[in-house]
């Protein structure tokens, strides 16, 4: 058997690879979908910043103190969690506040547990491993958390008459409130679970398919993402079901009233 290669992408070949968007612009005008201009914005900003991760993950990777590191790490959070309270409809007082400690307490005692307990860096902080793991970790994460608080948000506005009616006969907040929530739950971890479905039949995962394009064996590759899988799907669940239950607390008071008054509708923002 030979021996795995690393075959580098010039600047050429990825000016070459760019051309493929052209197909998703294509059927844009062919369909008006109205999607060109935001699939080039796209394209252009992506490109950007990874060319950018790129140089900046090599200064990170060199650093050998923990402050530092845990800095990124917390800005990476931040920028998760705002990113999943603007894909949401419907928004209250306090909520990127409780998007920002779902994301970030799921996602660091997952991260954590892993380079401590399983892959068992020295030392803990590397940062070739904590950042890269804590981003993966990250976005799926803020997809989550992204669909359960929109979920539960829709279901207490759709169903205020419902849940209104239960509390009036004496039904506490969480009796009332207990379907809405379980309900966000099973949509925020949805993605997960249909991914982990066809993960390896279906579909090969990125981080999998990278570290063999990189040279490693395709057994070393697949036990990593096997770990990165049962991660990603831990914190999701712990994320969602923070943001949910934090969302319950805002919009339900203690004296087991809804307060759908502190829910702001947002439009969609124009393409």
């Amino acid at each position: 058997m030979n021996d795995l290669a690393y075959v580098p992408i010039e600047l050429g070949q990825l000016l070459l690879a760019a051309a493929l968007i052209a197909v998703n612009i294509a059927l844009s005008f062919a369909l008006r979908l109205g999607l060109a201009r935001s699939l080039l914005v796209a394209s252009v900003r992506m490109t950007a910043q990874l060319l950018l991760i790129g140089l900046v993950l090599a200064w990170v990777f060199a650093l050998e103190r923990p402050l530092p590191i845990l800095a990124i790490a917390l800005l990476m959070s931040g920028l998760a969690g705002v990113s999943a309270v603007q894909r949401t409809q419907r928004r209250f007082a306090g909520v990127y506040l409780d998007a920002l400690v779902s994301v970030t307490g799921a996602s660091f005692v997952v991260t954590g547990f892993a380079l401590l307990g399983i892959v068992r860096v020295d030392p803990w902080f590397d940062a070739q491993y904590s950042i890269p793991l804590l981003g993966m970790v990250l976005g799926n994460v803020l997809n989550g958390i992204s669909l359960a608080l929109d979920r539960f948000t829709e279901g207490v506005t759709q169903q205020r008459g419902r849940i209104e009616l239960l509390l009036s006969l004496g039904a506490t907040r969480w009796e009332a409130a207990h379907a809405l929530i379980s309900d966000a739950l099973r949509v925020g971890m949805i993605p997960t679970v249909n991914a982990m479905m066809v993960m390896g039949i279906v579909s090969l995962p990125g981080m999998m398919t990278g570290q063999i394009l990189a040279g490693a064996a395709p057994a070393d590759a697949v036990r990593y993402q096997i770990v990165i899988m049962f991660m990603i799907a831990a914190a999701t669940a712990l994320g969602a079901f923070g943001v949910v239950l934090l969302a319950y607390r805002r919009l339900f008071d203690p004296r087991h009233r809804l307060r759908s008054d502190r829910l702001q509708r947002v439009p969609r923002p124009q393409r």
